[in-house]
């Protein structure tokens, strides 16, 4: 289990962007991410702190590992 830092909503958003997801559309507060080559999409919550649960879920969702996502930030 890697380390994870406290993130707001936008913070990773833009991790994700730097693995290829892109936002399609905020619907209230949560924005959603696609990617080309996923079927999966991604709704980060627009939040001051996202919970670490929520993070790895996030994490888990898009396909890399913490230590990945570690690596883009």
């Amino acid at each position: 289990m890697g380390f994870l830092p406290r993130l707001s909503g936008r913070e990773v958003v833009k991790i994700f962007a730097q693995d290829g997801w892109r936002v399609i559309r905020q619907r209230g507060s949560h924005i959603i991410l696609v990617k080309e080559d996923s079927f999966s999409t991604l709704s980060v919550p627009d939040h001051k702190e996202i919970a670490k649960g929520t993070l790895r879920s996030l994490i888990r969702t898009s396909g890399l590992t913490v230590e990945e996502f570690s690596n883009l930030m």
